[in-house]
């Protein structure tokens, strides 16, 4: 019989030491811990831009504003009514879900197919100055007639008026909208023939033509833009024949 053989295995106890060594760890955790910080860096300035970012793009689809009904009003003398529409009267809410609308930054651009305006609100004056004679704690009635009647206004401005605002957070001077809240925008189109008359509405004095034309048959696209989210487009023909109707529904 073959006797048992056994095998032995030698076990290498032996280290590196010394200052070499040392440096070559030393070097090792410097260079972990700056990759630590620069991936914990890069992390957070993705995060953050992340949050940015889905905030924007939340503002963008729940900002949007929603026409709800449109309304033309005629000039006057007495019993003779303009052949145009000389008044644009525009119910605007806020759709479902959707954040508060500051309505100073608000623009709305009007066509009638010949002539284009770009409105801004008449109490924000960091683009054309205030509306003349604009009052911010005046009446809505006051502004609308200075709206109508004074200089460059119908080619520049819009005013606006509440017509529910459950909260009170809506005022001339501060027109901030928030959700369940209805207003109403007013928009000059009164044409040369119109300005002739002497009154729109309960508006009387010197009418000033806005140099658009909005006679029966004609085209007319607005867009409304807030300062974040979808633009609101509400585009009508008015209608064939005005007869007898100082008020004449437009849209819907």
């Amino acid at each position: 019989m073959k006797a048992n053989r056994t095998h032995l295995m030698k076990t290498n106890t032996r280290a590196q030491v010394g200052i070499g060594t040392l440096i070559i760890f030393i070097a090792m955790v410097l260079v972990a811990a700056v990759a630590a910080a620069v991936l914990i860096q890069t992390s957070g300035i993705l995060q953050q831009k992340a949050q940015s970012t889905g905030k924007q793009s939340t503002q963008e689809v729940s900002s949007n504003l929603m026409v709800k009904n449109i309304e033309g009003v005629r000039a006057k003398t007495g019993a003779n009514l303009s052949e145009t529409i000389d008044l644009l009267k525009l119910q605007v809410a806020l759709n479902v879900g959707s954040s508060p609308v500051d309505v100073n930054q608000v623009v709305i651009s009007i066509t009638d197919g010949t002539i284009a305006h770009n409105l801004v609100y008449g109490g924000n004056g960091k683009s054309y100055g205030v509306m003349t004679n604009f009052s911010s704690t005046g009446t809505s009635a006051e502004n609308l007639a200075a709206l109508l009647t004074e200089g460059t206004n119908p080619s520049k401005f819009y005013t606006v008026d509440k017509i529910r605002d459950e909260d009170g957070s809506f005022s001339q001077a501060n027109p901030v909208m928030n959700t369940g809240d209805l207003i109403v925008v007013y928009i000059s189109t009164t044409s040369s023939t119109g300005a002739t008359l002497g009154a729109i509405g309960s508006t009387t004095g010197t009418l000033v033509s806005s140099e658009l034309t909005l006679v029966p048959r004609t085209l007319v696209n607005i867009v409304l833009t807030p300062e974040s989210g979808a633009a609101t487009v509400a585009e009508f023909v008015t209608p064939s024949s005005y007869g007898v109707k100082e008020n004449v529904q437009l849209y819907p």
